[in-house]
């Protein structure tokens, strides 16, 4: 019960905050932890383009021995990160308010985190050269989608290029998402030098076959 009550107490805090219209429908907090089972035994997650929070918060609420980092480059949803950790009164989370371009090259933060979560971030090959120069080698990213099949295909030289592989599709419907899956991506071996590549350039030029 205690935790719907936090759940519930997000909720509010991101309906009352002005430019989160995306994320105010109430059934999208609990579609985040649609991922809880697939965190296993992860102690580190960084949730990138983390938008109100999701679903980094939630994860972190059902979760909080969880060390987490929330990417966010849009000021205005870095300040209701830092104004929602406070209100929720969370220890063990760090807002970084960069692009994940720029983030993803921090040392600090780079080849550093079990889990990497994104939510409607980007398409695939877009996706996977924004968030896995976070992930450690042996860690996961966890993609939410509706459905990327076709995506994965494109995807495929994006994933090599960055030393990873596709480990399983997870069924993952939700109230919000009846047709919700999450592709689980293994890291295997640490991120190459040249990425990410400079900020834009991941969307603009994404890493397909020719």
């Amino acid at each position: 019960m205690a935790i719907l009550s936090r759940m519930r107490e997000l909720h509010e805090l991101i309906a009352a905050w002005p430019g989160l219209v995306s994320d105010r429908d109430p059934a999208l907090v609990e579609d985040s932890l649609v991922l809880l089972d697939l965190l296993e035994d992860a102690q580190t997650v960084v949730d990138v383009g983390s938008g109100g929070g999701l679903p980094g918060l939630p994860l972190k609420l059902a979760r909080p021995e969880l060390a987490l980092a929330l990417i966010e480059a849009n000021r205005k949803k870095a300040a209701f990160l830092t104004h929602a950790i406070a209100v929720l009164g969370l220890d063990g989370v760090e807002v970084v308010g960069m692009r994940a371009e720029e983030a993803g090259r921090l040392p600090r933060l780079r080849d550093a985190f079990d889990v990497a979560t994104a939510r409607a971030l980007a398409p695939m090959p877009v996706l996977a050269e924004l968030c896995l120069p976070f992930v450690r080698p042996g860690g996961r990213l966890l993609a939410m989608k509706a459905s990327a099949r076709g995506e994965l295909v494109d995807a495929a030289p994006a994933l090599a290029a960055l030393n990873a592989e596709l480990a399983e599709v997870v069924p993952a419907p939700s109230a919000a998402r009846s047709l919700g899956q999450v592709f689980v991506i293994r890291k295997l071996g640490p991120t190459p030098d040249a990425y990410p590549r400079r900020p834009g350039l991941p969307a603009r030029k994404p890493l397909t076959a020719p």
